[in-house]
């Protein structure tokens, strides 16, 4: 379905975006994993990426800065000749703990310009170097990932959301001119996803209040991420484009 096609995933050393660049891999696409600090692991999501029958390379980058995206699409370009595909899946650092999670009379502004910028702004740098290389061939896939916590802050994480919220804006704002050169831009906005590094702190009483008003009783796992993300990379979506989808077994339901 995606042989041949070029992935870059930010922030694919662990978590959902391992589990992105091995399932495009398995698909037969070549993916840039990309990495900040966690090297040892982005080369293993290398490895296990050419087991499953596809190419990896790794590249340390800072995606919230120009030279960090310009880097990773240097790098795809050099290895692998275009880019096809681009999933905006880094964020700033967090840590899901409903117990001790700084309340909104807590917050400053400065929270929410590390999540921003770790979030919307990563995607924008990102963004505006492939652009180039989609628009050579008039057609690419941009897939940014946010969060159900949008339509449903079961816990009120007011800064995260915030910039979660605005990569749901930059998708559909975004998707309306890139339509006119053939590019496609959507969204995933998966619920609790565990386990990651972000949630290895949310307890079980949590995870379970969650689990039994979910519709399919659980919550996700990084795996369950990747079945939309190849859908919307693929042939399959030629159509699709500023939609958001939800992959948080019917917690959210739009």
């Amino acid at each position: 379905m995606l042989k041949q096609k070029v992935v870059i995933i930010s922030g694919s050393s662990r978590g959902i975006g391992a589990a992105l660049a091995k399932g495009f891999a398995a698909q037969g696409a070549s993916v840039v994993v990309n990495y900040r600090h966690s090297k040892t692991e982005a080369e293993n999501v290398v490895k296990a990426c050419e087991a499953a029958g596809g190419q990896a390379v790794a590249v340390g980058a800072d995606a919230t800065t120009k030279e960090g995206a310009e880097a990773m699409v240097e790098e795809a370009i050099l290895s692998f000749g275009r880019v096809d595909v681009l999933v905006n899946n880094v964020f700033a650092p967090y840590v899901f703990d409903a117990e001790n999670r700084k309340k909104a009379w807590e917050l400053d502004w400065q929270d929410y310009m590390l999540q921003l910028e770790g979030g919307l702004k990563a995607a924008h740098m990102l963004v505006q170097e492939v652009l180039p290389s989609m628009r050579q061939f008039n057609t690419g896939s941009i897939i940014n990932i946010a969060s159900n916590l949008v339509a449903h802050p079961v816990v009120p994480y007011p800064d995260y959301t915030t910039a979660k919220a605005s990569i749901i804006g930059y998708t559909r704002s975004m998707a309306k001119d890139l339509g006119t050169l053939g590019i496609r831009m959507n969204a995933i906005a998966p619920g609790l996803v565990y386990p990651t590094e972000a949630t290895k702190h949310t307890k079980e009483k949590l995870k379970n209040e969650l689990a039994a008003v979910t519709a399919l009783g659980r919550i996700a796992r990084p795996d369950d991420i990747v079945g939309p993300a190849l859908f919307l990379a693929s042939n399959w979506s030629n159509f699709v484009t500023g939609q958001t989808i939800y992959v948080d077994g019917g917690l959210v339901m739009k």
